[in-house]
Order: structure tokens, then sequence, then C-alpha cells
């Protein structure tokens, strides 16, 4: 029963290790498009800038948003492991 606890809660760290690792590049590449567009925009059109800027920072805080629901997603899988229930239940602790 020990050797399936271990097998899970490591299991989950590296589930948790993809899941932040690719909110954290989904972002990074999320946030790159971003700024380009805009610098595009504001060189296209200078006079639009306000309200370019405006957009983006919605954007950005939505694409924010997605990771941060990952990090929360990742810290309940860290520290109270649905997974883990069934198993712990059963061994008695």
């Amino acid at each position: 029963m020990e050797a399936y606890i271990a097998e899970i809660q490591s299991l989950t760290v590296i589930a948790v290790g993809i899941i932040l690792g690719l909110g954290a590049a989904g972002t990074a590449i999320g946030f790159g498009l971003l700024g380009g567009k805009f610098i595009e925009g504001a060189a296209r059109q200078p006079e639009m800038i306000p309200e370019l800027q405006t957009k983006m920072f919605i954007v950005a805080g939505l694409l924010d948003a997605v990771t941060m629901i990952g990090i929360g997603l990742a810290l309940f899988f860290t520290f109270a492991n649905p997974f883990l229930a069934p198993l712990t239940a059963a061994a008695g602790h």
C-alpha cells in the first residue's frame, strides 16, 4: 500500500511540473505574440496607441488568469491530492 501511495505522489509531482511548465510556456508565447502585434499596430497607426494599449492590457490579464488557474490546479493536486484519498482511507491513515 505504501508503494502505491509513493507512486501516486511521484506521478503527481511530475504532472504538477508539466502543468506549471506548459502554463509558463503558453503564457510566454502569448505575451510574445501580444507584444509583437501591439508594436505592429502602434507603428502603423500611432494615434491608436492608447486604445491598443488598453486592449493589450485586458488580453494580458486574461493570459495571466489562465496561468493562475493552472497554478491553482497544480497546488490542489500537490496539497489535497484526490487520487490519494481512496488509498489512505483503505490503509486507515
